[in-house]
């Protein structure tokens, strides 16, 4: 019903932020994903919604992305997930990181997000087996499993988790899996 609204930001309390537009308040719940990315107040803004009539209310939720909102809507089709634990999802791992986890059954990465056990997350593995590969162009998996080669390549060399990540921070974005470890190892002996 309500696909997309434009308008000027009022507030941000997260995860709702509201919206004038033409002089209607819109609340909108978001992903922090989203949330981060926001203008200032008294900016325009413009979000990709989905809009939830219940019993006890009608609420929106709003995306920055066209990926972002198909995953929300993929995640909401799975039995005993509601629109706040998709919004936990997609706050706590980008679109890229769900699909690569999906696409490598690792139950570890969403046991990580708050409010998901390993049940749910090995439900939520079964069930969107196959179904996001549409929320992303090929490129961009491309250039995520060339993060995810150089993590796990720093981590194989000993590095932790927290030195290997700040380590990729500065990295280009479509750096070559090669240059990238280059690049970090690099980084990683100046600290």
């Amino acid at each position: 019903m309500i696909g997309r609204l434009t308008g000027t930001l009022l507030e941000k309390t997260p995860p709702q932020v509201l919206i004038d537009v033409h002089g209607v308040g819109y609340e909108v719940d978001v992903p922090m994903s989203t949330f981060y990315n926001l203008p200032g107040i008294g900016e325009k803004i413009s979000l990709l919604t989905h809009f939830v009539v219940r019993e006890d209310g009608q609420f929106l939720y709003g995306f920055a992305s066209e990926a972002e909102r198909f995953t929300f809507r993929q995640l909401i089709r799975i039995s005993g997930v509601g629109a706040r634990m998709a919004l936990a999802v997609l706050s706590g791992l980008s679109v890229n990181d769900l699909v690569q986890a999906i696409a490598r059954q690792e139950v570890g990465r969403l046991i990580k997000v708050p409010g998901i056990g390993r049940k749910t997350a090995e439900r939520l593995l079964l069930e969107l087996k196959g179904k996001l590969a549409d929320a992303l162009p090929a490129t961009a998996l491309a250039v995520e499993d060339s993060r995810h080669d150089i993590l796990n390549a720093l981590l194989a060399l000993g590095y932790n988790d927290r030195e290997a990540t700040a380590a990729m921070k500065p990295l280009a974005a479509g750096i070559s899996t090669s240059d990238g470890i280059r690049q970090a190892l690099r980084q990683l002996s100046k600290a």
